[in-house]
């Protein structure tokens, strides 16, 4: 899966994240009032001690964020975003030395995150939301996440088009990377995320997951969320965020079948297993490198 990709591997600190060998865990830490998962940690210390349970549990990065992306969420100010997100990045990067990634859309938050211990920028909206955050990016070589589908916090209704939800998400992440790129972000340095759960339908949801392995041909390691998102409620029957764990180890399966990367979770303890079991079914190596003879 890996032959597609411009570079084999990115070194972050003290993890090598190689392309192919394995599927990383990216813990979710929401420094919000309003995540939709009912998540959310607002008091630093907590957050920090929150970041620490994650690495703990199998976390190979953990993405704080500081404003919510669900539909109808309340714009959040730099300097809220920044008061809310910084303590937690400096903390945890300090203390553990954890590989941390800054989950935001505005410019002056990944600029101080990155200065404060943050080694990636997980943007939601793609470079777009913030015209000075590719600068920023390419200035301190961080690796980046571009994602599809993200239009503000008001992407509910979906808006995806009614065609070929694949072909619209390959022909969107392959304009950003190649803006990404030519704004002197190395292509090598780039993550794509097709944006489950943004602005899509059921439907076109799972779709993607279907299809997932035909993302492969942009050449960039593919990150993805299904974690606890509203799809997996609905196909559930009606459930609550906190009760689509199976749904969600489900998802996890499925899309590192389809060649995920990087899965971005809440529940990491148990979903660090369910991506070990699917690494060993999928590649036929277990997450400690050994193949999978007994």
């Amino acid at each position: 899966m890996s032959s597609f990709l411009p570079a084999p591997s990115i070194r972050i600190r003290d993890l090598t994240l190689e392309w192919g060998r394995r599927t990383y865990v990216m813990g979710v830490l929401n420094v919000t009032p309003d995540s939709f998962s009912g998540d959310g940690v607002m008091d630093p210390a907590a957050a920090v001690a929150r970041g620490g349970e994650l690495l703990a549990a199998g976390a190979d990065i953990v993405d704080v964020g500081g404003e919510s992306t669900r539909p109808g969420a309340r714009p959040v100010s730099p300097e809220e975003e920044l008061r809310r997100v910084i303590p937690v990045v400096e903390a945890l990067a300090r203390a553990s030395g954890a590989v941390v990634s800054v989950d935001t859309t505005k410019a002056e938050v990944a600029r101080q995150a990155l200065a404060a211990g943050a080694t990636i920028v997980n943007d939601v909206s793609a470079l777009r939301a913030d015209r000075a955050m590719a600068t920023v990016v390419a200035a301190d070589g961080a690796p980046v996440v571009l994602m599809h589908g993200y239009e503000g916090a008001s992407t509910w209704p979906p808006r995806a088009g009614a065609g070929d939800i694949v072909a619209e998400v390959m022909a969107f992440l392959r304009e950003r990377v190649e803006f990404a790129v030519a704004a002197g972000i190395p292509r090598g340095r780039i993550l794509v995320d097709p944006g489950f759960g943004f602005g899509k339908t059921v439907a076109q949801n799972l779709e993607l997951l279907r299809r997932l392995g035909e993302l492969r041909a942009l050449g960039m390691p593919i990150l993805i969320g299904p974690s606890r998102k509203g799809t997996l409620g609905r196909v559930l029957g009606g459930l609550p965020p906190q009760e689509r764990l199976e749904g969600t180890a489900a998802a996890v399966t499925a899309a590192i079948l389809g060649g995920a990367d990087v899965i971005r979770v809440h529940d990491v303890r148990a979903i660090a297993r369910v991506i070990r079991m699917a690494d060993a079914i999928a590649r036929g190596v277990q997450s400690d490198g050994r193949d999978g003879r007994p």
